[in-house]
Formats: C-alpha cells, structure tokens, sequence
C-alpha cells in the first residue's frame, strides 16, 4: 500500500536508500572518552579553543566532517522509507486530519492499549496504514 508518487520522488527514494549506505555515521567528538556523550550523535564542536573545530593539527585529519553533501534529495527529506509523509497520532480527531493517499500515521508511545487498538480499527476503516502497528 505505498502512495501514488511521481516516479521523480520515487527515483530520489531510491537515491537516499543508496546514499545512506554509504553515508559514515558521524560521532560526538571525543564521545569515546566521556560516557555521558555516548549515543548523542553528532554535535557540532562550540568551544573557544577547541582543536577539532578550528581543524588544527591531527586532531581532524582523516576524519570525515558533516556537511551539505551528505544530505538526502531535498523532495523526499523527511519522508518514511515507504514514501508516506509521518504524522503522529495521539487521538481519533488527528485521524481525521490526515490524507490517506500521501499520508500515515504514527501512533504515540504514550497512547495506552487500549485506545491504540481503537485508533488502529478506526484507521483501518478509513484506509490510513499505521506505520508502527501492534505487533499480534
């Protein structure tokens, strides 16, 4: 059940899926040396006197910096590998907001069992796909 998308954006889908196998996965620097930067991903370095922004000696030789390059086809940026555009769901009135044919929804993790499995049959009925539906 995949949205009727021009073959433009489903060739840049294609194209991010491509690219992002290739894209190294930039790392906090020194996140190696304090446990508290574990896990953060990338955060650009803001200090006054820090090396690895100036780009000083060998503290950044060899290291692959962010930059636009990187970036994904700005007409599918955001999108769900599906090709959905993502929108977040935490009660029967969002369902009404969204568009089936370009849209799916997300349903919150603070939303309870039990008015999950009614946002889900109400979804079903309308013919909205769930992106992360309860697994039975």
């Amino acid at each position: 059940m995949n949205p009727n998308l021009p073959k433009e954006k489903v060739r840049f889908l294609r194209m991010r899926r491509r690219l992002k196998v290739r894209k190294p996965e930039f790392r906090h620097y020194e996140e190696h040396k304090k446990l508290r930067l574990r896990g953060l991903g990338w955060r650009r370095p803001k200090g006054r006197h820090n090396k690895f922004r100036e780009r000083y000696g060998g503290k950044w030789s060899g290291r692959i910096l962010p930059n636009p390059g990187f970036s994904s086809p700005k007409a599918v940026r955001g999108l769900h590998p599906s090709g959905y555009e993502d929108i977040l769901v935490f009660s029967l009135k969002d369902l009404e907001k969204i568009n089936p044919s370009t849209q799916a929804a997300r349903i919150s993790s603070r939303v309870g069992l039990k008015k999950r499995l009614v946002i889900e049959e109400k979804a079903r009925e309308m013919g909205i796909k769930i992106l992360n539906p309860i697994k039975r």
